[in-house]
């Protein structure tokens, strides 16, 4: 039996304290990986659980697939010490621990409609193990509603205990940002809705201990998890707005980048920058678009946003089009060489579908598509299916098109004059990272396209 649930603020005040309670983190993608991380600071005993032999394979060397360096240098002291564990077992993970973190993203099916089975099966095994007394807190953007449906129904039924009564439940939310870093979620305020007060109460003690931002509490579960979600469809629009400023700055001819910049010295809502590898896919607003079906609720403008940050996989098409139509050549047999696949310039992250979808929609078109990212090795990014080469000297050897996709240091410091020797003339430069001046890659004689670039 565990006494999470009455935990007063004495119980966990100090390291060798909290060193006597078992903490289980469902779920090591980016999103739990840094609140195990957190926890294994504040000197809990962390236990990761996944259920991805690969995942846990890499946690138990200290590794971690990709993410914010700071994070993988933490997870790897944690693992050392002992402070972090892994396993593939959620009964027993849950049998040791008196606070468990759902943090099992949902998926969604080919209409867009949200798949919860991943953490239903999550909370089943959990609930086998699970405890009296423990504290369950769930971390992830699902639709409101489905942590006092899904999660609660799914532990109540294979642990035989009743929630609010016999263990604790609380959902909180997690960072809007695509990649937020360890700081800014130690920094940035937390929302809490409970399934009764004793639940809140325990959550937000809980919470304290990992972070040194405000905790707001709310009236409900549903309540946070809409929160949750508004945030993230609010960083959609806005995205959306950006790219499609960025779109009419392309066709006026105007530099949206210097735009933006003077724009946001003058304007409180700042508008930023247009991110196409974050928020070319976010699966949130399909779970709020969901209940708004479920309501006969009308979301206008979050649809709206969706299609027009969705289309930028079209537009990259359509940009690398122009760009060799300029050179006089076609997109059929061309070779294209993809520089980037990393979500953020200089980190080693990858957890968006753009690149992937681009490579497959560039092979449907008739390209030979090419692929380098000075962060990964070549075996690394053959593993996740990537066309890649081990060089960017190989990569751009005899090149049609050149698409950058993210503003690495290494390519900002590319000399155009040597790599235009390299690339079969004429050639063109879609920039999709703001990361090259155009008038300094067409006097070395390339065709420049550029991501609101008039």
């Amino acid at each position: 039996m565990s006494t999470a649930i009455t935990w007063k603020e004495t119980d966990l005040d100090a390291n060798e304290k909290r060193s006597k309670y078992g903490v289980s983190v469902i779920g090591c993608g980016r999103t739990g990986l840094s609140t195990a991380c957190l926890f294994a600071n504040a000197r809990f005993k962390v236990i990761g659980v996944d259920c991805n032999p690969y995942v846990i394979n890499l946690l138990k060397k200290g590794k971690i697939p990709s993410g914010d360096p700071n994070l993988a240098e933490q997870i790897k002291k944690h693992v050392k010490e002992g402070h972090i564990i892994a396993t593939s077992q959620a009964k027993e993970a849950a049998s040791t621990s008196d606070i468990i973190i759902f943090a099992v993203p949902p998926t969604l099916d080919q209409k867009k409609k949200p798949d919860y089975s991943s953490i239903e099966n999550a909370c089943k095994e959990t609930g086998i193990g699970l405890r009296s007394g423990s504290l369950i807190i769930v971390e992830n953007t699902i639709g409101p509603g489905i942590t006092e449906t899904v999660v609660k129904e799914s532990l109540e039924k294979s642990s035989g205990l009743k929630a609010g009564t016999d263990f604790g439940l609380a959902y909180t939310t997690i960072n809007a940002s695509s990649q937020p870093t360890l700081q800014d979620i130690v920094t940035k305020p937390k929302v809490v809705g409970a399934i009764n007060e004793q639940s809140l109460k325990a959550a937000s003690l809980v919470l304290r201990q990992i972070t040194n931002a405000e905790i707001i509490r709310v009236a409900n579960i549903k309540t946070a998890e809409a929160i949750n979600l508004f945030e993230n469809v609010c960083c959609d629009v806005n995205h959306a707005l950006a790219t499609e400023l960025a779109l009419f700055c392309e066709k006026a001819g105007i530099d949206f980048s210097e735009s933006q910049k003077a724009l946001n010295t003058l304007h409180s809502n700042h508008v930023p920058v247009p991110d196409i590898l974050s928020w070319y896919f976010s699966t949130d607003p399909y779970l709020l678009f969901e209940e708004a079906e479920n309501i006969n609720a009308e979301l206008h403008l979050a649809a709206t946003a969706r299609k027009i940050n969705a289309e930028m996989l079209n537009h990259t098409l359509r940009l690398t089009r122009d760009a060799l139509r300029s050179c006089g050549k076609t997109l059929r047999r061309a070779k294209i060489s993809i520089l980037g696949v990393s979500n953020r310039p200089d980190v080693r992250e990858i957890n968006q579908p753009f690149i992937k979808d681009l490579v497959t929609l560039l092979n449907k078109n008739g390209a030979r598509v090419h692929l380098y990212d000075p962060l990964f090795s070549q075996k690394q990014l053959t593993e996740l299916d990537y066309p890649a080469e081990k060089t960017l000297k190989k990569s751009v050897e005899g090149a049609d098109c050149l698409i950058f996709t993210v503003e690495h240091d290494r390519f900002k410091r590319l000399n155009l004059n040597r790599i235009k020797f390299l690339v079969r003339k004429p050639a063109a430069i879609v920039d999709l990272a703001n990361a090259f001046d155009p008038n300094e890659a067409k006097k070395e004689g390339f065709a420049y396209r550029g991501l609101g670039k008039g």
